[in-house]
């Protein structure tokens, strides 16, 4: 039998213990974790002692220096955002190959410098955009790929980030802010561009997008409302965004993330005492957040594809919907319920014999009057929530990364960095156009970026129509 790989694991918070460390743990004999690297005691003691005993570093800088002592056989990157290309020219540096939790990078200056280091050293990179990884995304692709809905005309995908999710992560958590963090459309929906970029086969032609920070601001406090929840709200029986509520109350049973996000003590009592004075416990009106919490972002692509991603934190639902438009038919989609749908215009037409979709089963429905068919595939797919497991991306993704360290196939196919690099770039791009009201002529933009090498100075970046 294959031996376990041995991983380091640097960045022992939500996505380092909970995505990725756990996966480990719960599959010993493909991947054991030797080493765990966090400023945090409790973090890495956490996750070291579940791992068996991994040894345990202060400073990502000391693990990395120990990468040969450790036979580390693939490094895991799950560091705050900003120190991303740090650490992942440093283990590149190392010969390394490694994780790199996604977005890459936080700024244009820095995903310029990641990936003209990655090109020099031809590292051995693969970026954590897991939801291509998913049952639920790969049978989308596969299915569109077959030709079955004919020439694809229309890519949309709506991004329900979920009120408690976005007041969670993007105006209490680390991602609320573009100064210590990036933009929404580069922190949150990455993944989505990833998925509109991956489905359409190419980059796009040209981007334009629109939104605002409409609602999470002060003028938008209800009168006497404090800087805290906890200090006496007047209006904590009607909030929705009451901190008590959700971190006390409605994660009563949940024990990981995003709980232990609040501190060591996770007992109700020592949930109130985070909140007191904590970033969670802050009232989403009165933070220092300022990202968008609504954004729409249209894209043209070659052979005049067109698409739309809309990401709102303004929605019940914390799952991502699709419709994909063709010349045969139309294929819909909802991630949380796992149905895909797939209307085909011909009431001859069917899906391609033997088509490896990840589904449990198959409904043919009769021809609508005689003009078409349906197709129902339910996927066998339960966790949604993105508390943790992104619909089994994070579980199917690690999977493929060990068995790509096993391999030596790091940083090949869909585990590339370049396959990664594009959404990045249209994500950069839909936040200019937004903050500039103006159309991006996509390739002529990345060309006077020079991304390969150094940076373009701002001013001499290429303007907007």
């Amino acid at each position: 039998m294959t031996r376990p790989q041995r991983l380091v694991v640097i960045g022992a918070g939500g996505r380092g213990r909970d995505a990725y460390g756990r996966w480990a743990i719960e599959h010993p004999d493909r991947a054991t974790i030797v080493a765990v690297a966090d400023v945090s005691p409790v973090r890495r003691s956490a996750l070291a002692a579940e791992a068996g005993g991994a040894a345990e570093y202060g400073d990502w800088r000391d693990a990395v220096a120990d990468l040969g002592a450790l036979a580390a056989d693939g490094v895991i990157i799950a560091v705050p955002d900003a120190l991303h290309v740090d650490v992942a020219t440093a283990v590149a540096d190392a010969g390394v190959p490694f994780l790199l939790e996604k977005p890459a990078a936080p700024t244009l200056s820095e995903l310029a410098r990641l990936a003209g280091h990655a090109r020099r050293t031809a590292s051995r990179l693969a970026v954590g955009h897991v939801l291509r990884f998913t049952p639920f995304w790969r049978s989308v692709k596969r299915i569109v790929d077959s030709g079955a809905i004919g020439r694809t005309m229309t890519i949309e995908v709506r991004e329900n980030i979920g009120f408690w999710h976005f007041a969670h992560s993007y105006v209490r958590g680390n991602w609320r802010n573009t100064a210590t963090s990036s933009a929404m459309v580069l922190t949150k929906t990455s993944h989505d561009l990833d998925l509109i970029r991956w489905i359409a086969g190419a980059a796009p032609v040209s981007v334009y997008s629109i939104g605002e920070l409409t609602w999470f601001r002060a003028e938008n406090a209800p009168p006497g409302a404090p800087e805290f929840c906890l200090d006496g709200c007047p209006v904590a029986a009607s909030c929705p965004f009451f901190a008590p509520r959700y971190y006390v109350d409605a994660l009563a049973d949940v024990t990981g993330h995003p709980v232990h996000l609040l501190g060591a003590d996770i007992s109700p009592s020592g949930r109130l005492a985070a909140l007191r004075t904590g970033d969670y416990g802050r009232c989403v009106f009165r933070s220092d957040n300022d990202v968008a919490d609504h954004q729409q972002t249209s894209m043209m692509f070659p052979g005049g594809v067109t698409a739309t991603l809309t990401a709102s934190a303004f929605t019940a639902e914390n799952t991502r919907n699709v419709t994909i438009t063709g010349s045969a038919g139309q294929l819909t989609g909802h991630m949380e319920s796992g149905e895909i749908v797939v209307d085909l215009f011909s009431p001859t037409a069917s899906l391609p014999e033997g088509l490896p979709l990840a589904a449990h089963d198959v409904e043919v429905k009769p021809p609508m009057n005689h003009e078409r068919h349906t197709v129902r595939v339910l996927m066998p797919n339960a966790d949604l929530g993105d508390h943790a497991g992104h619909a089994g991306g994070d579980a199917a993704l690690m999977s493929e990364f060990v068995d790509a360290l096993r391999d030596g196939t790091v940083g090949e196919g869909e585990l590339s960095f370049e396959t990664a690099l594009d959404s990045h770039l249209i994500a950069f791009a839909a936040e200019e156009s937004r903050l500039t009201a103006g159309r991006i002529d996509f390739a002529a933009w990345v060309a006077q970026l020079g991304i390969a090498d150094a940076p373009v100075p701002a001013h001499e970046r290429p303007t907007v129509s």
